[in-house]
């Protein structure tokens, strides 16, 4: 499994989740995972049809297909979840 991360310096949503997603990477060192700024990656977001509404979190299969695409705020225990759910995929 692999996450994708898309943020902003701009973005109060994403400067709550990167404590949170450190956190869980930390933890979790097997967990695979990109961080694209908005602005300066703008090309790879819209590649992915990520809009300026952020955090924006992509799930991929380990064949690089999208499983599921969150956005906004989550807890961490809701992460945990989340990725425990998709791992094997």
């Amino acid at each position: 499994m692999k996450v994708l991360k898309f943020g902003a310096v701009w973005c109060p949503g994403c400067l709550i989740m990167k404590p949170r997603w450190k956190e869980i990477e930390e933890e979790n060192p097997w967990l695979k995972n990109e961080y694209f700024d908005y602005d300066e990656n703008n090309d790879i977001a819209h590649k992915w049809n990520v809009s300026n509404i952020l955090p924006v979190f992509i799930f991929l299969n380990k064949n690089g297909e999208e499983i599921i695409r969150i956005s906004g705020e989550y807890s961490k225990n809701k992460l945990i979840e989340l990725i425990t759910k998709y791992k094997d995929l």
